[in-house]
């Protein structure tokens, strides 16, 4: 499968990958999933054929690039693409100068998915709108 993964400023085309994901298929409540934080991130919009199947965003804090809001449309899983998008995240990342940590917050159900990218638990379990959650972090 081709895919096409790309900086984007188009917020809205990856607001609308994240209604699809995580408030309509994983019941996330929209007061839950929109913070104020859009504007400040750098966001990726993954395409097949033209068509918009996932997304990421990286915030900046010092030495540290956290990656989140990662999801990708259910007829593209077990493709590669999930993989792929965090992989284009930890490139970006390592493009930016000071920046030397990938952190991102991981349900706990895909704990091994970043483990086998790289990833290693650094933290307890914690509820993220309803949904348990480890940080994990990555040495770039």
């Amino acid at each position: 499968m081709s895919w096409e993964i790309v900086s984007t400023d188009d917020i809205e085309a990856c607001r609308a990958l994240r209604v699809d994901v995580f408030i309509n298929e994983q019941g996330i409540a929209p007061e839950d999933e929109w913070d104020d934080l859009d504007d400040q991130a750098t966001h990726f919009l993954a395409q097949v054929n033209g068509q918009n199947v996932g997304t990421a965003r990286v915030l900046y804090s010092g030495e540290t690039g956290k990656i989140g809001r990662i999801c990708v449309l259910k007829d593209q899983r077990g493709t590669g693409l999930g993989a792929a998008i965090v992989s284009t995240c930890i490139a970006h990342l390592k493009d930016q100068p000071g920046v030397t940590r990938a952190m991102l917050g991981a349900q706990e159900y895909v704990i091994g998915f970043y483990e086998k990218l790289g990833f290693s638990v650094c933290g307890p379990i914690y509820d993220d709108a309803g949904i348990p959650h480890r940080d994990m972090e990555l040495s770039l």
